[in-house]
């Protein structure tokens, strides 16, 4: 039995490791001088480095022990064997017995079969997984814990060299990290396409020196830095204006910067011979790791506390801060882990496009990244780590992807799909002051969703006859405190300015479930989704409503105005909703300010419960909005936020088209204005049904209107409708095929 190693020589083996890495030569040999060094130090009969070759391939790029001709040639998928399943789970397998585990793969060709004991642990570097090294002796034993831990730290400093490349060179030594290109395949945040440069919300933060000499200096520079950390997370506990829920997250967040433990890890690796930001790195690769296998959501929200953490150590230990001096590059496209709503606006329309590797469909950024009207995609699994400033990327959000460094021959096909869009962007274009008229003469009204300002151009650019949906919460969600009535007035306004006269559907504001305003206590809820939400919140804190009420009435001073309310469930939540309107339209005249002589209130029809309302329901409404985003998924009890069943359920579904065509009788039976706003109005099949169900009126992004608006005059709704009832009559699923079918028919003019 091998004897524990003791903490010199833990930190001899990493000064060793230091000064043959400084020695001059090819990646190759460095990769080789390291196996032997590593196997030597450790007694052990073999070392080797399996690095990633892609995303999902290990390869075996040295070994001391193994038989060298396997060097290049042996691979494996990520999982895949004993080596697969380290890079895997990021944890340690250690057994004195490695045929006998489960999972065990043999590799002939490396010879491995005399060695019986395997210690293999990860190499990663702040989640980001580049391979597994490996010791393996002929005894059959385990590896003690000093080892292990002596071999985690090596591992540590091997990806520190890997990612400052130290390991480039001719021949078969290995490819340059951040060079190759990558396919990542996250989900639709936002639809459209851009190519661009990368630019990074927070660049990464470089550590050049991962082996320390002096282990006293360092953790005095740990001491200190902590010292620091904790000073600046104290001040943020003592600022005004924070709520009791906001001081709970701050305590935690306290408590773990306060934390004797996490400091104590970091010094014990210090005593190992790291650096004070190696160390640091080591215990947030560590959290990083457990946070991709803890699927309890409040843990995991802990673990990113520690992991945010870290950064702002690193931070304060290297100096290096968010302003690296680097200049934005052109066509930035925005790549970070998440943002928030004010940061991205920020921003503003300078961005081609985003790549999250967290965020949601209804999460903020994808809210403003619509109001944008740029592409957005998300759960970009670790392309913030893969990316550099300045890298070339394709984001594609129609179908979710993001193309890193791409090579000649998918950049060639993918601008050779933008420029298509383009010129079919320019045919519609000459289509902007034509009527969306079929072949039999049925007009449809095309309106466009707005959220900023900022939108209001693309109004008389798309063609649109007016805004159907004005989201009225952005600018709530941007800010740290509730915004005035004056300022809300003046916003509202100028949105009536801008117009030109082209109605404009103002929805009152829409909080809770995914949109949580920062100043205001947020509700454990079970299903936010189905809970304290939009006009639910509205008539329990009344005041918010009517301030909203007289900002929207002040606006107009007098003009047409047009007011929804939102997730109207029942209709005494419309009468409620209506009567607080109309006290303050009285309100208003009394005070001596211009009111309209043509105020229409409508409601949102979100909810299946509505579509049952009363007639009078129908009656008292000037207008209807169908929301199909929400109304979709609780039809089909399926969360709109959840990958695995959101796709299963298709609006063209015979089950939901039932449902939507008696909506349309019941507004047809009592004259009631229908419209349709949601994702599903500004694709081609789906509002070429919508259209031919009776529904006049629809609401969609800019983009779409050309489109919708080329489509809709090639074809013929009567022909649609016939369409719709010999489907119905075979019994069938879905409308899509035959009207895919359809579409493909018409003339391409």
């Amino acid at each position: 039995m091998m004897p524990e190693r003791s903490e010199s020589d833990s930190r001899k083996l990493l000064r060793r490791l230091r000064d043959s890495l400084a020695v001059s030569g090819e990646g190759q040999d460095r990769l080789d001088r390291i196996t032997h060094l590593i196997a030597d130090s450790m007694g052990t009969e073999v070392c080797s480095i399996y690095l990633f070759r892609d995303r999902e391939t290990l390869e075996l790029c040295s070994t001391h022990g193994l038989n060298k001709e396997s060097v290049h040639q042996t691979r494996m998928r990520l999982g895949e064997g004993l080596v697969g399943r380290v890079a895997r789970t990021a944890r340690a397998v250690n057994t004195g017995n490695a045929p006998a585990e489960k999972g065990f793969r043999f590799m002939p060709e490396t010879g491995e079969e005399i060695y019986s004991s395997f210690l293999g642990v990860p190499i990663q570097r702040v989640g980001e997984r580049l391979g597994v090294l490996v010791v393996q002796s002929k005894s059959t034993r385990q590896y003690s814990e000093d080892e292990v831990y002596a071999l985690e730290v090596v591992a540590m400093v091997l990806a520190e060299m890997t990612e400052l490349g130290v390991f480039l060179g001719e021949g078969d030594a290995l490819s340059a990290l951040h060079k190759q290109p990558i396919l990542f395949r996250g989900a639709i945040g936002q639809e459209g396409s851009c190519e661009g440069n990368v630019w990074l919300h927070e660049p990464r933060v470089v550590v050049t020196n991962p082996v320390a000499d002096d282990p006293l200096t360092e953790i005095d520079r740990i001491r200190a830095a902590v010292g620091e950390l904790r000073v600046s997370v104290d001040d943020l506990l003592t600022s005004e204006g924070l709520d009791k829920e906001q001081k709970q997250v701050l305590e935690a967040y306290r408590m773990f910067a306060h934390s004797r433990g996490w400091l104590k890890r970091m010094e014990e690796d210090i005593q190992r011979g790291l650096s004070a930001e190696a160390a640091v790195e080591k215990e947030q690769s560590t959290a990083r790791a457990r946070m991709q296998q803890v699927p309890d959501a409040y843990l995991r929200e802990r673990l990113n506390d520690l992991d945010d953490l870290s950064n702002r150590l690193l931070r304060i230990l290297t100096g290096q801060g968010r302003d690296t001096g680097a200049d934005m590059p052109e066509n930035p496209v925005l790549v970070a882990r998440n943002i928030g709503p004010g940061e991205l606006l920020e921003y503003g329309r300078k961005l081609r496009g985003v790549v999250l590797e967290e965020g949601s469909v209804g999460s903020h950024a994808a809210i403003v990244a619509r109001a944008l009207a740029i592409p957005l995609v998300i759960h970009a699994h670790s392309i913030s780590s893969e990316a550099l400033n300045g890298d070339h990327i394709l984001v594609d959000g129609d179908q979710g992807i993001a193309h890193l460094r791409p090579d000649e021959a998918v950049a060639s096909a993918f601008l050779d799909k933008m420029a298509m869009a383009a010129q079919a962007q320019e045919r519609y274009h000459s289509l902007r002051g034509l009527p969306a008229q079929s072949q039999c003469g049925a007009t449809t009204r095309l309106m466009m969703n707005a959220g900023l300002m900022a939108d209001l151009p693309s109004l008389e650019g798309s063609g649109a006859e007016g805004v159907g949906l004005f989201r009225t919460e952005l600018q709530f969600l941007v800010r740290n405190h509730m915004p005035k009535r004056s300022e809300l007035a003046k916003l509202y306004a100028r949105v009536i300015d801008a117009s030109n006269d082209l109605p404009v559907a103002f929805r009152t504001l829409d909080i809770g479930s995914d949109k949580v305003l920062p100043y205001m206590k947020p509700q454990d809820e079970p299903n936010p989704a189905m809970g304290w939400r939009a006009i639910r919140v509205g008539l329990d804190k009344p005041g918010v409503l009517r301030m909203q009420l007289q900002a929207l009435l002040r606006a107009a001073n007098g003009r047409p105005l047009n007011i929804m309310f939102p997730f109207i469930s029942e209709f005494r939540e419309f009468q409620m909703a209506r009567s607080y309107l109309l006290r303050e339209v009285h309100r208003e005249a009394s005070l001596g300010h211009k009111v309209s002589t043509d105020l229409k209130v409508g409601a949102m029809l979100e909810t299946p419960s509505l579509a049952y309302a009363p007639d009078a329901f129908f009656e008292l409404a000037d207008f209807i909005s169908i929301g199909g985003n929400d109304l979709k998924q609780f039809f089909f009890a399926a969360d709109r936020e959840n990958e695995l069943v959101r796709k299963r359920y298709d609006t063209l579904d015979l089950s939901f088209i039932r449902f939507l065509k008696n909506i349309v009788a019941r507004c047809a039976k009592i004259n009631t204005p229908l419209s349709f706003c949601g994702e599903d109005a500004g694709r081609p099949t789906e509002a070429l049904c919508l259209a031919a169900l009776g529904i006049n009126t629809l609401s969609m992004r800019p983009a779409s209107i050309g489109p919708i608006k080329h489509l809709l005059r090639r074809a013929n709704l009567e022909d649609v409708r016939d369409i719709i009832a010999s489907v119905e009559a075979s019994q069938g699923d879905t409308l899509r095929p035959a009207l895919n079918d359809y579409i493909a028919s018409l003339p391409k003019v």
